[in-house]
């Protein structure tokens, strides 16, 4: 099964929980650390974290999340099929779990993520803002080359 995923970055984590908790159905987070909380919630079907990690409030990325090594091939054929930019990532720690992951980005410069949860980790990973910098400077460079 694949679920939908949204990350937004947030100015008060507390305040924002009591939002999205409320959204969700008075549903408790599935992850909540002091920086960082997710909801992987059946109804609707999506992943939804906040966290105040970001280098803005609002929508930080936006992603699909598998749960098989197959679907993960699959959406990365995808983007290959689209020609679109790619950066993979394997075992890469983030959101307090390890991951393999596939980032591109869409024509509006937002930042799309397949991945697939190997196992959670103890820490949040790398900083989002110097990997998602980096990242996100390789991926316009090359749609910039490769428009769809």
């Amino acid at each position: 099964m694949k679920r939908m995923h949204i990350h937004v970055a947030v100015e008060d984590l507390n305040d924002s929980i009591r939002f999205y908790s409320t959204m969700f159905g008075n549903t408790e987070p599935t992850v909540l650390k002091g920086d960082y909380c997710k909801w992987e919630l059946t109804d609707p079907v999506v992943n939804f974290a906040i966290s105040q990690r970001g280098a803005k409030p609002g929508v930080d990325h936006i992603g699909i999340q598998v749960e098989t090594d197959a679907e993960l091939e699959e959406m990365n054929a995808r983007f290959t099929a689209a020609k679109l930019p790619v950066q993979e990532q394997t075992e890469i720690t983030c959101c307090y779990a390890k991951s393999d992951k596939a980032w591109t980005v869409d024509p509006q410069g937002v930042a799309w993520e397949t991945f697939r949860t190997l196992e959670a980790a103890p820490v949040y990973g790398i900083p989002v803002i110097e990997r998602k910098s980096k990242r996100n400077q390789r991926l316009h460079a090359a749609r910039r080359m490769n428009p769809m």
